[in-house]
């Protein structure tokens, strides 16, 4: 399953590709990419843990920069 996501908020280019790293080490994600200029993330994984996914992705996005909110694109 893929998702896709805004990061509204999203000022750091450092920040878009902790955030990246992060989601990837995250179990049952097959891919994740944050792009910073479109201010998009993309997240594959499987389907039966993608809601464990989201919130945990939630998590490390106000833990790197707390302003950013993840709106279902």
């Amino acid at each position: 399953m893929k998702k896709k996501f805004r990061l509204e908020g999203l000022e750091c280019a450092n920040c878009a590709a902790k955030m990246e790293a992060a989601i990837n080490k995250l179990d049952g994600v097959k891919e994740a990419t944050v792009n910073f200029m479109t201010t998009k993330l993309v997240i594959e994984a499987e389907d039966e843990k993608m809601p464990e996914i989201i919130k945990a992705a939630e998590k490390i996005i106000r833990d790197l920069e707390p302003d950013t909110v993840m709106k279902k694109a």
